[in-house]
């Protein structure tokens, strides 16, 4: 029997059916706004419900809205929805920040999916709406993190409150610098974004006196890996291995 889990974004939604192996049988990524349309959600679910699916499900949410229409909607048709804070989180990760409910889903199931995956020192970096920085230590014990703000979103912005700035796609380059507006954007958005990564990994490394594992995720991970000062790892499916682990030690 199938169970399904997903991670619910400001941005993207990722669905996933999971095997008794813990392995991702099918994932689907669906843009989150989409979700609110109630014809659309019931649609989308109806093909996974003609499967043998196990009745509790699992979710990390930064949206509570969209949360709260799906759970909803599964309700109707028996299931038993989750969120990952729900949940006695203590039983599996020590978090270690004055107040849990301002720490993001996405960013604990993070945390439990790279610490549970090398069982090390870890640092996560998540390129997502916003890019985020979050550590664990060994034995299991989230630190804290912290949050840039999100590369696509600030190329948005720049092209809405701009008169003449171009939207453009960010993209590998050797040159420093550019002859026309969209070379010179990259330039800024590349340069300026792997010195701010490269920073940042370099004072909590040297605040914590150790090494970390360094993960990667989301949208620009394959561009910034080749820029990063240290050895890097990236996983598109770290949030969903958290979620995962969360769901078979807590749940089933």
């Amino acid at each position: 029997m199938l169970y399904l889990i997903g991670d619910i974004g400001n941005t993207l939604t990722k669905i996933c059916l999971i095997n008794n192996r813990s392995k991702i049988t099918k994932s689907y990524n669906i843009e989150t706004r989409k979700l609110i349309n109630d014809k659309y959600l019931s649609n989308f679910f109806e093909k996974f419900l003609k499967k043998k699916i196990k009745q509790k499900i699992l979710f990390s949410s930064v949206v509570p809205k969209v949360f709260n229409k799906i759970k909803i909607n599964l309700r109707k048709r028996k299931f038993i929805c989750y969120e990952i804070k729900d949940l006695l989180l203590k039983k599996i990760i020590k978090i270690k920040i004055s107040n849990i409910n301002q720490l993001g889903s996405d960013r604990i199931a993070n945390a439990i999916g790279s610490y549970m995956s090398f069982r090390s020192n870890c640092l996560i970096v998540d390129f997502g709406t916003a890019t985020t920085f979050d550590i664990v230590k060994k034995p299991g014990i989230y630190e804290g993190g912290v949050i840039a703000p999100g590369i696509k979103l600030s190329i948005k912005n720049l092209n809405i409150h701009t008169a003449a700035l171009p939207l453009f796609e960010l993209k590998i380059s050797k040159k420093s610098y550019g002859k026309n507006t969209k070379d010179a954007l990259n330039a800024g958005f590349l340069w300026g974004y792997q010195g701010l990564i490269n920073n940042i990994i370099k004072k909590i490394t040297k605040s914590f006196r150790c090494n970390f594992k360094i993960i990667l995720t989301g949208g620009y991970s394959h561009v910034f890996s080749k820029f990063i000062n240290n050895k890097t790892t990236i996983d598109q499916n770290i949030t969903i291995k958290g979620i995962i682990y969360i769901y078979k030690t807590l749940i089933k």
